[in-house]
């Protein structure tokens, strides 16, 4: 199964990373091609008014100048080499994507804009700590958690023209109880 990993939140960030490894346990062939700096925020839009500069940071991995949602076409027509992805996944947004949020999410518009090309695509956040100034996300539960979910959602499969939108709460195993 070929797969293309984006995000909104910029070709370094830990969420990335952590989709990565989901990724990883699910295929060998991954492609990266993620935003250059964050643009979370950046809902469905789409670089029309300057241009689009794109930077090689690895095998199979592309910088991008412009929103998740370039990031995916430029990954389909021109970056990813061979046979389209089988799937798209967008995150691992540092933050949960529910309600409301979903329309302005760039983590989101990623995965509909695979949707959109025909591809099954799945959006993934992770719930963060906003009581912290840091607003530390627990990574560690959507790694140990979305390989499985996700692998489970291709089994059974879903209609075109629906993104998945999974979401990520709380520690990776409940903690231990104190007598």
């Amino acid at each position: 199964m070929r797969i293309l990993l984006t995000n909104d939140d910029g070709i370094g960030a830990e969420g990335l990373a952590c989709l990565e490894a989901i990724a990883a346990k699910l295929s060998d062939d991954v492609w990266i091609v993620a935003p250059e700096v964050e643009q979370s925020g950046a809902s469905r839009a789409m670089t029309f008014s300057e241009p689009v500069r794109v930077r090689k940071a690895g095998a199979r991995r592309f910088a991008v100048s412009g929103t998740p949602t370039d990031c995916v076409v430029l990954a389909i027509s021109d970056l990813v080499e061979g046979e389209k992805p089988d799937l798209v996944l967008s995150g691992v947004n540092r933050g949960a994507n529910l309600g409301e949020d979903i329309s302005m999410s760039g983590t989101v518009a990623g995965a509909i804009q695979g949707m959109v090309l025909g591809i099954r695509s799945i959006a993934l956040s992770q719930e963060a700590d906003y009581t912290r100034a840091e607003h530390v996300a627990r990574f560690e539960t959507a790694e140990a958690h979305a390989p499985g979910i996700i692998a489970r959602l291709i089994e059974l499969g879903w209609p075109k023209g629906v993104v998945m939108n999974l979401n990520g709460v709380g520690n990776p195993k409940p903690p231990a109880v104190k007598p």
